[in-house]
């Protein structure tokens, strides 16, 4: 089975998100990832969606998204005609004598420094599930104290525009 990345926009309205994850559960379909914001549009939120199965699983999926009132647009994003990104923040201990060396894997990853305190620095960086898995596993020698995920974000390059306003 293949993870598959869903493209959702839906109206900006209370109990929508839990009416399209609800869909997921009664079927038996596990959500690895789900994001949620707001659209250029203040009434329309873009929800996107990994989930795990095969093409005819997905394709039940999307037409099953497509029956709720409150979905506007469906939209499968295919890796190469789409941009995925996860953003990360990391608190890791930090003493006196290894902050340098976490302030250099920060800058060789092109991330940032958010928080710092006596004891531990916060670092946010952006980027695929493969960078931050390997950012994540260097900065874990010096002890890793919270990690928060935001779940995979997405959206179609060039002209491949997933819009209420078309």
């Amino acid at each position: 089975m293949s993870k598959h990345v869903l493209s959702v926009l839906v109206k900006n309205h209370a109990g929508v998100l839990s009416r399209v994850s609800g869909l997921f559960s009664r079927r038996g379909f596990n959500i690895d990832s789900l994001a949620v914001g707001i659209t250029e549009q203040e009434d329309i939120s873009r929800i996107t969606i990994v989930v795990k199965g095969d093409d005819y699983t997905v394709d039940q999926v999307i037409k099953q998204l497509n029956k709720l009132i409150d979905v506007i647009e469906v939209r499968l994003l295919e890796k190469p005609s789409s941009v995925t990104r996860e953003l990360v923040l990391l608190k890791v201990q930090s003493k006196p004598e290894t902050r340098a060396e976490i302030i250099q894997i920060t800058e060789i990853f092109r991330s940032n420094i958010v928080d710092v305190s006596h004891d531990s620095l916060t670092v946010e960086m952006t980027g695929g599930k493969t960078k931050i898995n390997a950012f994540q596993d260097l900065l874990s020698k010096f002890g890793i104290l919270e990690v928060v995920r935001t779940g995979l974000i997405a959206i179609g390059r060039g002209d491949n525009i997933v819009s209420a306003k078309k």
